[in-house]
Protein backbone atom coordinates (compact mmCIF):
# COMPACT_ATOMS: atom_id res chain seq x y z
CA UNK A 1 0.00 0.00 0.00
CA UNK A 2 1.37 3.41 -0.96
CA UNK A 3 2.14 5.60 2.11
CA UNK A 4 -0.32 8.41 2.73
CA UNK A 5 1.15 11.75 1.70
CA UNK A 6 0.72 14.57 4.19
CA UNK A 7 0.81 17.51 1.80
CA UNK A 8 2.49 18.92 -1.28
CA UNK A 9 4.99 21.71 -0.81
CA UNK A 10 5.58 24.42 -3.38
CA UNK A 11 6.39 27.61 -1.43
CA UNK A 12 9.31 28.26 0.94
CA UNK A 13 7.14 29.50 3.80
CA UNK A 14 6.03 25.88 4.15
CA UNK A 15 9.29 24.82 5.81
CA UNK A 16 9.39 27.65 8.33
CA UNK A 17 10.55 28.06 11.01
CA UNK A 18 14.12 27.67 9.83
CA UNK A 19 15.38 28.64 13.28
CA UNK A 20 13.65 28.50 16.66
CA UNK A 21 12.08 31.70 17.97
CA UNK A 22 14.10 33.93 20.29
CA UNK A 23 11.92 32.81 23.20
CA UNK A 24 13.36 29.27 23.05
CA UNK A 25 16.74 30.02 21.50
CA UNK A 26 18.65 30.94 24.67
CA UNK A 27 19.32 27.43 26.06
CA UNK A 28 20.37 26.21 22.61
CA UNK A 29 22.89 29.05 22.27
CA UNK A 30 24.31 28.25 25.70
CA UNK A 31 24.77 24.62 24.76
CA UNK A 32 26.35 25.62 21.44
CA UNK A 33 28.76 27.89 23.31
CA UNK A 34 29.76 24.99 25.57
CA UNK A 35 30.39 22.86 22.49
CA UNK A 36 32.52 25.57 20.89
CA UNK A 37 34.73 25.89 23.98
CA UNK A 38 35.14 22.12 24.32
CA UNK A 39 35.97 21.65 20.63
CA UNK A 40 38.49 24.50 20.71
CA UNK A 41 40.17 23.03 23.78
CA UNK A 42 40.37 19.63 22.07
CA UNK A 43 41.94 21.17 18.97
CA UNK A 44 44.62 22.78 21.13
CA UNK A 45 45.64 19.42 22.61
CA UNK A 46 46.73 17.84 19.34
CA UNK A 47 49.34 19.09 16.93
CA UNK A 48 49.54 18.81 13.17
CA UNK A 49 51.03 15.32 13.05
CA UNK A 50 48.27 13.80 15.19
CA UNK A 51 45.64 15.59 13.14
CA UNK A 52 47.16 14.32 9.91
CA UNK A 53 47.17 10.66 10.94
CA UNK A 54 43.88 10.74 12.84
CA UNK A 55 42.17 12.45 9.94
CA UNK A 56 43.06 9.56 7.64
CA UNK A 57 41.58 7.08 10.09
CA UNK A 58 38.47 9.17 10.74
CA UNK A 59 37.74 9.56 7.04
CA UNK A 60 37.52 5.79 6.70
CA UNK A 61 35.43 5.63 9.84
CA UNK A 62 33.12 8.43 8.65
CA UNK A 63 32.67 6.62 5.36
CA UNK A 64 31.77 3.42 7.17
CA UNK A 65 29.25 5.10 9.45
CA UNK A 66 27.49 7.35 6.95
CA UNK A 67 27.03 4.45 4.55
CA UNK A 68 25.83 2.22 7.39
CA UNK A 69 22.96 4.65 7.99
CA UNK A 70 22.01 4.09 4.35
CA UNK A 71 22.23 0.30 4.75
CA UNK A 72 25.20 0.28 2.35
CA UNK A 73 28.10 -0.33 4.69
CA UNK A 74 30.76 -2.97 4.34
CA UNK A 75 33.46 -4.29 6.63
CA UNK A 76 36.29 -1.92 7.59
CA UNK A 77 38.82 -4.33 6.09
CA UNK A 78 36.95 -4.18 2.78
CA UNK A 79 37.29 -0.39 2.87
CA UNK A 80 41.00 -0.77 3.56
CA UNK A 81 41.40 -3.09 0.56
CA UNK A 82 39.41 -0.74 -1.66
CA UNK A 83 41.75 2.11 -0.75
CA UNK A 84 44.50 -0.11 -2.18
CA UNK A 85 42.40 -0.59 -5.33
CA UNK A 86 41.60 -4.17 -4.33
CA UNK A 87 37.89 -4.53 -5.08
CA UNK A 88 35.78 -7.61 -4.52
CA UNK A 89 34.70 -9.85 -7.39
CA UNK A 90 31.20 -9.75 -5.89
CA UNK A 91 29.34 -6.95 -7.67
CA UNK A 92 27.33 -5.69 -4.68
CA UNK A 93 30.32 -5.67 -2.34
CA UNK A 94 32.45 -3.91 -4.94
CA UNK A 95 29.72 -1.26 -5.33
CA UNK A 96 29.72 -0.65 -1.57
CA UNK A 97 33.51 -0.44 -1.60
CA UNK A 98 33.33 2.20 -4.34
CA UNK A 99 30.80 4.21 -2.31
CA UNK A 100 33.10 4.05 0.69
CA UNK A 101 36.15 5.21 -1.25
CA UNK A 102 34.07 7.97 -2.87
CA UNK A 103 33.16 9.37 0.54
CA UNK A 104 36.78 9.25 1.77
CA UNK A 105 38.02 10.99 -1.36
CA UNK A 106 35.24 13.58 -1.26
CA UNK A 107 35.80 14.43 2.39
CA UNK A 108 39.49 15.02 1.69
CA UNK A 109 38.85 17.10 -1.44
CA UNK A 110 36.18 19.21 0.23
CA UNK A 111 38.20 19.88 3.36
CA UNK A 112 41.14 20.92 1.20
CA UNK A 113 38.90 23.30 -0.76
CA UNK A 114 37.57 24.86 2.44
CA UNK A 115 41.11 25.24 3.79
CA UNK A 116 42.14 26.89 0.53
CA UNK A 117 39.30 29.37 0.79
CA UNK A 118 40.23 30.16 4.39
CA UNK A 119 43.88 30.83 3.50
CA UNK A 120 43.27 33.07 0.50
CA UNK A 121 42.31 36.15 2.46
CA UNK A 122 38.60 35.51 2.59
CA UNK A 123 36.57 36.41 5.68
CA UNK A 124 36.91 33.88 8.49
CA UNK A 125 33.38 32.59 7.97
CA UNK A 126 33.32 32.84 4.16
CA UNK A 127 34.01 29.14 3.65
CA UNK A 128 31.12 28.19 5.92
CA UNK A 129 28.81 30.67 4.19
CA UNK A 130 29.74 29.23 0.80
CA UNK A 131 28.69 25.76 1.93
CA UNK A 132 25.12 27.01 2.17
CA UNK A 133 24.92 27.96 -1.50
CA UNK A 134 23.10 25.74 -4.03
CA UNK A 135 26.35 25.66 -6.00
CA UNK A 136 28.14 24.09 -3.04
CA UNK A 137 25.42 21.45 -2.68
CA UNK A 138 25.68 20.39 -6.33
CA UNK A 139 29.47 20.38 -6.02
CA UNK A 140 29.30 18.09 -2.97
CA UNK A 141 26.90 15.75 -4.73
CA UNK A 142 29.05 15.65 -7.85
CA UNK A 143 32.18 14.98 -5.80
CA UNK A 144 30.48 12.05 -4.09
CA UNK A 145 29.13 10.36 -7.20
CA UNK A 146 31.25 11.48 -10.17
CA UNK A 147 33.47 8.69 -11.41
CA UNK A 148 31.20 5.88 -10.27
CA UNK A 149 30.07 3.47 -12.99
CA UNK A 150 26.57 3.83 -14.40
CA UNK A 151 25.50 0.66 -12.62
CA UNK A 152 26.17 2.33 -9.25
CA UNK A 153 23.96 5.27 -10.22
CA UNK A 154 20.96 3.22 -11.34
CA UNK A 155 17.97 3.80 -9.07
CA UNK A 156 15.34 1.28 -7.99
CA UNK A 157 12.95 2.39 -10.75
CA UNK A 158 15.64 1.93 -13.42
CA UNK A 159 16.33 5.64 -13.91
CA UNK A 160 19.80 7.15 -13.65
CA UNK A 161 20.96 9.60 -11.02
CA UNK A 162 23.06 12.41 -12.51
CA UNK A 163 25.86 13.52 -10.15
CA UNK A 164 25.52 17.18 -9.20
CA UNK A 165 22.04 17.61 -10.66
CA UNK A 166 19.00 18.63 -8.63
CA UNK A 167 16.04 16.33 -9.13
CA UNK A 168 13.61 17.04 -11.94
CA UNK A 169 10.63 15.14 -10.56
CA UNK A 170 8.59 14.66 -7.41
CA UNK A 171 9.76 12.33 -4.65
CA UNK A 172 8.23 11.09 -1.41
CA UNK A 173 10.08 9.74 1.62
CA UNK A 174 7.67 7.77 3.80
CA UNK A 175 4.76 10.10 4.54
CA UNK A 176 6.71 13.19 3.54
CA UNK A 177 6.41 14.49 0.01
CA UNK A 178 9.36 16.75 -0.68
CA UNK A 179 8.91 20.14 -2.38
CA UNK A 180 8.00 20.04 -6.04
CA UNK A 181 10.94 20.01 -8.42
CA UNK A 182 9.88 23.37 -9.88
CA UNK A 183 9.94 24.99 -6.43
CA UNK A 184 13.35 23.63 -5.37
CA UNK A 185 15.28 26.78 -6.39
CA UNK A 186 13.04 28.89 -4.14
CA UNK A 187 13.39 26.54 -1.17
CA UNK A 188 17.16 26.31 -1.54
CA UNK A 189 17.52 30.07 -1.93
CA UNK A 190 15.61 30.57 1.32
CA UNK A 191 17.67 27.82 3.00
CA UNK A 192 20.89 29.54 1.88
CA UNK A 193 19.70 32.97 2.98
CA UNK A 194 18.60 31.83 6.44
CA UNK A 195 21.64 29.76 7.34
CA UNK A 196 24.41 31.30 5.26
CA UNK A 197 23.95 34.69 6.89
CA UNK A 198 23.88 33.50 10.48
CA UNK A 199 26.39 35.35 12.61
CA UNK A 200 29.55 33.51 13.60
CA UNK A 201 29.77 31.85 17.00
CA UNK A 202 27.20 29.82 18.86
CA UNK A 203 24.43 30.99 16.51
CA UNK A 204 26.21 29.38 13.58
CA UNK A 205 26.34 26.05 15.46
CA UNK A 206 22.61 26.12 16.17
CA UNK A 207 22.07 27.05 12.51
CA UNK A 208 24.08 24.12 11.13
CA UNK A 209 22.01 21.71 13.22
CA UNK A 210 18.74 23.20 11.96
CA UNK A 211 20.09 23.32 8.40
CA UNK A 212 20.75 19.57 8.52
CA UNK A 213 17.07 18.81 8.99
CA UNK A 214 15.76 21.38 6.55
CA UNK A 215 18.14 20.20 3.82
CA UNK A 216 17.11 16.58 4.35
CA UNK A 217 13.46 17.70 4.34
CA UNK A 218 13.96 19.50 1.01
CA UNK A 219 15.46 16.35 -0.55
CA UNK A 220 17.10 18.20 -3.46
CA UNK A 221 18.56 15.17 -5.26
CA UNK A 222 17.02 11.97 -6.56
CA UNK A 223 19.41 9.97 -4.39
CA UNK A 224 22.32 10.60 -2.06
CA UNK A 225 20.53 13.22 0.04
CA UNK A 226 21.40 11.64 3.38
CA UNK A 227 25.07 11.33 2.49
CA UNK A 228 25.24 14.91 1.21
CA UNK A 229 23.41 16.28 4.25
CA UNK A 230 25.64 14.52 6.77
CA UNK A 231 28.79 15.45 4.86
CA UNK A 232 27.56 19.05 4.70
CA UNK A 233 27.19 19.18 8.49
CA UNK A 234 30.66 17.67 8.95
CA UNK A 235 32.15 20.23 6.56
CA UNK A 236 30.45 23.24 8.14
CA UNK A 237 31.91 22.20 11.49
CA UNK A 238 35.30 21.91 9.77
CA UNK A 239 34.92 25.31 8.12
CA UNK A 240 34.10 26.87 11.49
CA UNK A 241 37.37 25.46 12.84
CA UNK A 242 35.70 23.14 15.35
CA UNK A 243 36.76 19.62 14.31
CA UNK A 244 40.48 19.98 13.45
CA UNK A 245 40.33 16.50 11.93
CA UNK A 246 39.83 14.99 15.41
CA UNK A 247 36.10 14.22 15.54
CA UNK A 248 32.96 14.14 13.46
CA UNK A 249 29.22 13.93 14.21
CA UNK A 250 28.88 11.13 11.63
CA UNK A 251 30.07 8.55 14.17
CA UNK A 252 27.51 9.76 16.68
CA UNK A 253 24.66 9.87 14.16
CA UNK A 254 25.30 6.26 13.21
CA UNK A 255 25.74 4.99 16.76
CA UNK A 256 22.34 6.51 17.63
CA UNK A 257 20.81 5.70 14.26
CA UNK A 258 17.28 4.94 15.47
CA UNK A 259 17.08 8.25 17.34
CA UNK A 260 18.70 10.09 14.42
CA UNK A 261 16.03 8.89 12.02
CA UNK A 262 13.15 9.28 14.49
CA UNK A 263 13.98 12.88 15.32
CA UNK A 264 14.47 13.79 11.66
CA UNK A 265 11.03 12.38 10.93
CA UNK A 266 9.45 14.04 13.97
CA UNK A 267 10.77 17.44 12.83
CA UNK A 268 8.98 16.88 9.48
CA UNK A 269 5.61 17.16 11.19
CA UNK A 270 3.26 20.11 11.00
CA UNK A 271 2.91 22.66 13.78
CA UNK A 272 1.25 21.05 16.79
CA UNK A 273 -0.85 24.03 17.93
CA UNK A 274 -0.66 27.63 19.08
CA UNK A 275 2.17 26.89 21.53
CA UNK A 276 4.37 25.30 18.85
CA UNK A 277 5.93 28.33 17.20
CA UNK A 278 4.63 30.39 14.32
CA UNK A 279 5.75 28.45 11.25
CA UNK A 280 4.14 25.71 9.19
CA UNK A 281 6.34 22.96 10.68
CA UNK A 282 6.74 22.03 14.31
CA UNK A 283 9.14 24.25 16.26
CA UNK A 284 9.23 21.74 19.12
CA UNK A 285 10.37 19.03 16.71
CA UNK A 286 13.09 21.29 15.34
CA UNK A 287 14.30 22.15 18.86
CA UNK A 288 14.42 18.45 19.75
CA UNK A 289 16.50 17.80 16.63
CA UNK A 290 18.92 20.66 17.41
CA UNK A 291 19.34 19.46 21.00
CA UNK A 292 20.06 15.96 19.73
CA UNK A 293 22.68 17.25 17.27
CA UNK A 294 24.38 19.27 20.02
CA UNK A 295 24.33 16.16 22.23
CA UNK A 296 25.98 14.10 19.51
CA UNK A 297 28.67 16.68 18.84
CA UNK A 298 29.50 17.22 22.51
CA UNK A 299 29.64 13.48 23.09
CA UNK A 300 32.13 13.04 20.25
CA UNK A 301 34.31 15.92 21.47
CA UNK A 302 34.39 14.60 25.03
CA UNK A 303 35.08 11.07 23.85
CA UNK A 304 38.06 12.17 21.75
CA UNK A 305 39.38 14.40 24.53
CA UNK A 306 39.54 11.32 26.72
CA UNK A 307 41.14 9.24 23.96
CA UNK A 308 43.88 11.81 23.35
CA UNK A 309 45.10 12.09 26.94
CA UNK A 310 48.87 11.99 26.75
CA UNK A 311 49.33 10.48 30.22
CA UNK A 312 47.42 7.28 29.53
CA UNK A 313 48.73 6.93 25.98
CA UNK A 314 52.07 5.54 27.15
CA UNK A 315 50.37 2.49 28.65
CA UNK A 316 48.26 2.04 25.53
CA UNK A 317 51.31 2.12 23.25
CA UNK A 318 53.10 -0.35 25.51
CA UNK A 319 50.12 -2.73 25.41
CA UNK A 320 49.99 -2.54 21.61
CA UNK A 321 53.71 -3.23 21.26
CA UNK A 322 53.62 -6.10 23.75
CA UNK A 323 50.70 -7.73 21.95
CA UNK A 324 52.39 -7.27 18.57
CA UNK A 325 55.65 -8.78 19.82
CA UNK A 326 53.89 -11.73 21.47
CA UNK A 327 51.50 -12.65 18.67
CA UNK A 328 53.34 -11.85 15.44
CA UNK A 329 56.69 -12.41 13.83
CA UNK A 330 56.76 -8.84 12.54
CA UNK A 331 59.97 -7.78 14.28
CA UNK A 332 58.22 -5.09 16.35
CA UNK A 333 59.78 -4.80 19.82
CA UNK A 334 58.80 -3.04 23.04
CA UNK A 335 61.96 -0.92 22.85
CA UNK A 336 59.96 1.29 20.46
CA UNK A 337 57.87 2.58 23.39
CA UNK A 338 59.97 5.62 24.29
CA UNK A 339 60.30 7.15 20.81
CA UNK A 340 56.69 6.33 19.88
CA UNK A 341 55.35 7.99 23.02
CA UNK A 342 57.64 10.95 22.41
CA UNK A 343 56.23 11.35 18.91
CA UNK A 344 52.67 11.22 20.20
CA UNK A 345 53.23 13.54 23.16
CA UNK A 346 55.23 16.19 21.30
CA UNK A 347 53.38 15.94 17.97
CA UNK A 348 56.79 16.13 16.34
CA UNK A 349 58.68 14.22 13.67
CA UNK A 350 61.99 12.52 14.26
CA UNK A 351 64.92 11.87 12.03
CA UNK A 352 65.53 8.17 11.62
CA UNK A 353 68.87 8.27 13.41
CA UNK A 354 67.31 10.04 16.41
CA UNK A 355 64.46 7.54 16.53
CA UNK A 356 66.88 4.61 16.50
CA UNK A 357 68.99 6.19 19.26
CA UNK A 358 65.92 6.54 21.50
CA UNK A 359 65.23 2.80 21.29
CA UNK A 360 68.49 2.07 23.14
CA UNK A 361 69.29 -0.73 20.69
CA UNK A 362 72.36 -1.18 18.58
CA UNK A 363 72.41 -0.01 14.98
CA UNK A 364 71.44 -3.33 13.38
CA UNK A 365 68.55 -4.08 15.75
CA UNK A 366 67.26 -0.50 15.80
CA UNK A 367 67.30 -0.41 11.99
CA UNK A 368 65.33 -3.66 11.85
CA UNK A 369 62.89 -2.31 14.42
CA UNK A 370 62.36 0.94 12.51
CA UNK A 371 61.71 -1.01 9.32
CA UNK A 372 59.21 -3.26 11.10
CA UNK A 373 57.37 -0.30 12.65
CA UNK A 374 57.00 1.33 9.24
CA UNK A 375 55.86 -1.91 7.61
CA UNK A 376 53.27 -2.57 10.34
CA UNK A 377 51.95 1.00 10.30
CA UNK A 378 53.16 2.16 13.72
CA UNK A 379 55.14 4.90 11.96
CA UNK A 380 54.48 7.00 8.88
CA UNK A 381 56.88 8.83 6.60
CA UNK A 382 56.71 10.86 3.42
CA UNK A 383 59.80 9.40 1.75
CA UNK A 384 62.14 6.45 1.84
CA UNK A 385 64.67 8.29 4.01
CA UNK A 386 62.47 11.00 5.49
CA UNK A 387 61.57 11.77 9.06
CA UNK A 388 59.05 9.52 10.81
CA UNK A 389 55.90 10.41 12.73
CA UNK A 390 53.39 8.67 14.96
CA UNK A 391 50.83 6.63 13.01
CA UNK A 392 47.75 4.62 13.86
CA UNK A 393 47.63 1.11 12.40
CA UNK A 394 44.12 -0.31 12.33
CA UNK A 395 45.28 -3.48 14.08
CA UNK A 396 46.38 -1.36 17.08
CA UNK A 397 43.13 0.60 17.33
CA UNK A 398 41.78 -1.39 20.27
CA UNK A 399 44.88 -0.41 22.25
CA UNK A 400 45.44 3.16 21.08
CA UNK A 401 41.83 4.35 20.93
CA UNK A 402 39.58 1.71 22.49
CA UNK A 403 35.92 1.90 21.41
CA UNK A 404 36.60 4.58 18.78
CA UNK A 405 35.64 2.24 15.95
CA UNK A 406 34.44 -1.02 17.55
CA UNK A 407 33.46 -2.56 14.22
CA UNK A 408 37.05 -2.20 12.99
CA UNK A 409 38.32 -3.85 16.17
CA UNK A 410 35.89 -6.75 15.70
CA UNK A 411 36.88 -7.04 12.06
CA UNK A 412 40.54 -7.18 13.02
CA UNK A 413 39.77 -9.96 15.50
CA UNK A 414 38.00 -11.92 12.76
CA UNK A 415 40.93 -11.44 10.38
CA UNK A 416 43.39 -12.57 13.04
CA UNK A 417 41.30 -15.65 13.79
CA UNK A 418 41.19 -16.46 10.08
CA UNK A 419 44.92 -15.92 9.75
CA UNK A 420 44.45 -13.00 7.36
CA UNK A 421 46.69 -9.93 7.41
Amino acid sequence: MKPQIITQYDAPHQFEPLLPADSVLGPLLERASDLSRAATALGNTAGQTAQLELRKLLRSMNSYYTNRIEGEHTRPSDIERALQQDFSAQADLARKQRLAVAHIRTEAVCEAELDRRRTQGEATDAAARWLYTPEALTWLHAQLFDGLPASDLTLADGSQMVPGQFRQRAVAVGRHEAPTAASLPLFLARWAEAYGRTRRGEASIVALAAAHHRLAWTHPFLDGNGRVTRLHTHLVLHALGLTNGLWSPLRGFSRTEARYKALLQAADEHRRGDLDGRGNLTQAGLVDWINYTLDVCMDQVQFMAQQLQVGSMRDRIQAALAFEAATTQSGVREEALLPLHYLFATQAELGRADFKTMTGLGDRLSTQLLTSLLRRGFLATDSAYGKVRFAIPRHALRFYFPALWPEAEQDEEWLRAEGVG
